[in-house]
């Protein structure tokens, strides 16, 4: 029987936080972690001409963030693992923050390119931890479900936003509001979650793998790199052939070190569940095609329709708003069809509006040419993303959550990564050397075409491996 003062410590126990807002905590970390992937892109020109950065330098603002990003992403899920998942959460958040407002406050280009490696470290901390909080704070079932819709709407919806919160604060402010809005909004998420958030972890006592670590961290690292030297060097140059082969052998030996390793970084076990490799292989096909849509979207309504950064923005909305119902409807339609239907589903709906994109033309209407098709692609983005999510982190152990979160959002970033430098080749090669409209169209469609055959295959990929319905915990 309990004494009473066992009674009384029970009764001062602070009650768990609403499942709410440890969902829009989580969610909130996650909009600023893919909201600073593309809000930086329409401050470039201002940040090359305020710091007189080189070409070279301008394009390193953006490959800084990716390269820390992606190569870190593992290891951050792992470390939540063992760590602590709210612990990890804050110290990413933190980090994240503070790199933010060195980078606004930098005064030479080198300060803002650490302060931009030093953001995507924090990102590459804090992504998994808010896809792991949220499903450990969620049961299985339904309610995980629309909670991993509402992570997957507010991620797209940050991608999506970028451009215009980009340009709004850069005509209103200046380049430097595209970092320093970073910090008001992460010192109150990092207040509400240092309140709010309940500690979780399922370390077991283990240590990190460390050599794992090192080389699954150098070796995504160093693929990042290679892929970002796609579009300055070309695709058989020493500069990307070198890093690309190197990035592959240290994967390769980071797989060897994990077969022989007790307490692994990545059991290797966990690929052959059905659930994590499939959906994973989906959200790399996914992000592949879809992470290149915001980019080439903007570069033709502004290079050849004429828009300006703004205008480019705007239009863009109704597609932001396509992918948050999509991602939104997509639990009600999982609990009638299941998850691979919807998945399917989803990446058939892209494929349609990707086709139709690649019918544009130099002189394209706004309805046609870009509102109506990038719905379609969008609103497919979020029908698909919530299922392959669900399913890629229901087949992990409890003890693997971080992991798995870390696995999915290095499938997308990777994924992104290596679509975008591909098609910009794509573009560029069938553009040549012409810069008139009508040459910049054929390039973009071009684009389009390639991105239609990518999800149609997916389609196939996953009619074929995905699992029906989302497996137990």
């Amino acid at each position: 029987m309990l004494g009473a003062a066992d009674v009384t410590r029970l009764s001062r126990r602070p009650a768990p936080p609403p499942t709410w807002l440890v969902v829009a905590l989580a969610c909130a970390g996650q909009f600023l972690v893919v909201l600073d992937i593309s809000v930086v892109n329409v401050a470039l020109p201002s940040m090359r001409t305020d710091l007189r950065l080189s070409e070279q330098g301008l394009q390193w603002v953006v490959n800084a963030y990716t390269i820390a990003f992606a190569g870190f992403m593992l290891l951050g899920g792992r470390a939540g693992d063992l760590y602590g998942r709210k612990r990890m959460f804050l110290v990413g958040l933190g980090l994240f923050t503070l790199a933010s407002l060195g980078g606004g406050l930098a005064q030479e280009g080198w300060q803002l390119l650490v302060a931009r490696a030093a953001q995507g470290l924090g990102a590459a901390v804090l992504a998994p931890s808010t896809l792991t909080i949220l499903t450990s704070a969620v049961p299985e079932g339904a309610a995980r479900a629309r909670a991993i819709a509402t992570w997957t709407a507010v991620g797209a919806g940050g991608g999506a936003a970028g451009g215009l919160v980009g340009g709004l604060l850069v005509d209103a402010l200046s380049w430097r509001w595209v970092l320093l809005i970073n910090v008001p909004v992460g010192a109150v998420v990092l207040l509400g979650s240092v309140v709010w958030l309940v500690e979780s972890r399922a370390g077991d006592g283990r240590r990190l793998d460390l050599p794992g670590a090192v080389l699954v961290t150098a070796g995504l690292a160093t693929l990042a790199y290679g892929i970002s030297q796609t579009e300055a060097a070309g695709w058989t140059a020493a500069a990307t052939l070198v890093p690309l082969l190197a990035g592959l052998a240290l994967v390769g030996c980071f797989l060897a070190v994990e077969a022989r390793t007790a307490a692994p970084l990545m059991p290797l076990g966990l690929l052959r569940v059905r659930s994590v490799w499939s959906a994973n292989v989906g959200m790399f096909l996914s992000g592949s095609a879809m992470f290149c849509m915001w980019f080439f979207m903007t570069l033709y309504a502004q290079n050849v329709l004429g828009y300006s950064p703004l205008d480019a923005g705007l239009a863009l909305v109704p597609s932001s708003l396509a992918v948050v119902v999509g991602s939104k409807v997509a639990p009600r339609l999982m609990r009638m069809t299941g998850a691979r239907a919807v998945a399917v589903l989803g990446t058939v709906v892209a494929v349609v509006g990707f086709g139709w994109q690649s019918t544009m033309s130099a002189d394209g209407a706004y309805l046609t040419s870009i509102m109506f098709p990038g719905i379609l692609m969008m609103l497919g983005a979020g029908l698909a993303g919530t299922p392959l999510a669900a399913l890629a982190t229901s087949g992990a152990a409890p003890g693997e959550a971080g992991l798995v979160s870390g696995l999915v959002n290095t499938s997308r970033t990777m994924g992104g990564s290596l679509g975008l430098a591909v098609m910009s080749t794509i573009a560029a090669a069938r553009t040549g050397d012409g810069h008139s409209p009508q040459a910049l169209t054929e390039g973009y469609a071009l684009v389009f075409r390639v991105g239609t055959g990518v999800l149609a295959g997916g389609v196939v990929l996953m009619l074929v491996w995905l699992p029906r319905k989302i497996s137990a915990s």
